[in-house]
């Protein structure tokens, strides 16, 4: 006697794909706190990082807000989607890049650190 498929024993409802959301981790938070350090003298003021509460986007999702010398208000948003990370002209609220990682994300704002991978010319 056939055996059933498996789609054909398990309810319509049942879906086994996980949606995949990074976070921001101890290891960003040390990078992040690196790369403002070395950048001071490149016009960064300052960085935080910031958990939405709903009304920004997905509850409990977090973003990196970045300030420039030149404005009072945070000039950059970067923030976890998918496998990527979005970088965002937070005064004009246009995306500007979407980079394979953390480290490449702040160095699209600033290269002020070398991103590890990264070859230089000789």
């Amino acid at each position: 006697m056939p055996q059933p498929m498996l789609s054909e024993t398990l309810p319509s409802s049942f879906c086994n794909v996980v949606p995949f959301r990074q976070a921001v981790l101890p290891r960003h938070r040390e990078y992040l706190s690196r790369w403002l350090n070395a950048g001071l003298c490149m016009g960064l003021c300052d960085a935080d990082i910031f958990v939405s509460d709903g009304d920004t986007g997905a509850v409990g999702s977090e973003m990196v807000l970045v300030w420039v010398r030149e404005s009072a208000d945070p000039a950059y948003i970067i923030r976890p989607e998918g496998l990527r990370w979005v970088v965002v002209d937070a005064i004009r609220d246009y995306e500007l890049s979407r980079q394979t990682s953390f480290e490449h994300a702040l160095n699209f704002v600033r290269p002020v650190l070398p991103v590890q991978g990264s070859t230089v010319a000789a």
